[in-house]
């Protein structure tokens, strides 16, 4: 299992948070996904087929991308 944490800006409300928790909970292999809004932090735990490439991917097609 791997946990990964990233830094998403566009999280600025409870709406955003249960969409990239809803959204992410839907992929094979991720086992669980905690968004935090006041941090704007998204902590994924995960197993294959997840991957950090899917999930990146993902967060970007909902409007929610990775901090570079």
């Amino acid at each position: 299992m791997t946990t990964v944490t990233y830094s998403v800006p566009n999280i600025s409300c409870g709406h955003c948070v249960h969409t990239i928790q809803t959204e992410l909970s839907d992929v094979a292999g991720v086992q669980s996904v905690k968004a935090n809004q006041d941090t704007r932090i998204v902590e994924v735990v995960f197993d294959a087929p997840a991957s950090e490439e899917k999930i990146k991917a993902l967060l970007s097609l909902i409007d929610y991308p990775v901090a570079a």
